[in-house]
């Protein structure tokens, strides 16, 4: 027997699982069968390396029927794939939160409105977290906030422009997401490109992320550049035909 090749009994106690689980990973199709010699089971480092894998994605939230569908359209490449997750569901943001408590937060506002604070709540600027702290997930988009209410601006007015941001953010979302869905990901699930393929995938939401930012502030500038001269246009001729 190789030194490679374990018991079920040496598997479980290597791998931190119960033969019990074992037994159960291999009824769902999640573990290959062992090698069957004189009527006893033998298992080697792919078993191993499986039960690992499975472990860490249960750590990543997946139940066993999720990591059971993952694994069947992987094609082999589950170690790829959890890569793949990983890479999504880490936050496109690289800002710390910040922690306020209720005063803190009344004083950045310029306001204690409840009704305010339910707006500002609703719109992701701030998380209660009860016994009257909040979490603020962006400190960066809070203080531009308060940089406009500085300039003479009704936080109220300001939170409505807030709004109409989340809209037209998630609209860009949207359509990155589609065409990576579409493009990247679509070809992989149909089998193109192997498990190399995850990889790419993997790679391609690492730079997708400066990319999706770089483009929607480059568009918003230029936008933004033509609505300001349109309305200092409108501005000036209003202005002229008053005299």
């Amino acid at each position: 027997m190789s030194d490679e090749e374990l018991t079920i009994d040496e598997l479980a106690r290597r791998s931190g699982v119960t033969v019990r689980n074992i037994r159960a990973h291999q009824s769902r199709g999640l573990l290959p069968p062992p090698t069957i010699r004189a009527r006893t089971g033998y298992y080697g480092p792919e078993h191993l390396a499986r039960l690992e894998l499975i472990r860490e994605l249960q750590a990543e939230g997946f139940n066993l029927k999720a990591i059971e569908r993952l694994l069947a359209q992987a094609g082999g490449a589950g170690r790829e794939v959890l890569g793949f997750t990983r890479s999504v569901l880490s936050p496109f943001a690289d800002e710390e939160p910040e922690y306020l408590d209720a005063a803190e937060l009344a004083r950045r506002f310029g306001t204690d409105d409840p009704e305010l604070l339910a707006r500002a709540e609703k719109l992701g600027l701030v998380v209660h977290l009860g016994d009257g702290r909040y979490e603020v997930p962006s400190p960066r988009l809070l203080r531009a906030g308060e940089e406009v209410v500085a300039l003479g601006v009704p936080l109220a007015h300001a939170l409505a422009v807030l709004e109409q941001i989340n809209r037209s953010s998630q609209a860009v979302a949207d359509a990155f997401i589609r065409l990576f869905r579409e493009d990247v990901l679509t070809p992989i699930e149909q089998g193109a490109g192997g498990p190399e393929g995850w990889s790419r995938a993997a790679a391609a939401v690492e730079r997708l992320r400066p990319l999706a930012s770089e483009a929607l502030l480059a568009g918003f500038q230029q936008v933004m550049t033509r609505a300001v001269e349109k309305a200092l246009g409108e501005e000036l001729a209003r202005r002229s035909g008053g005299r």
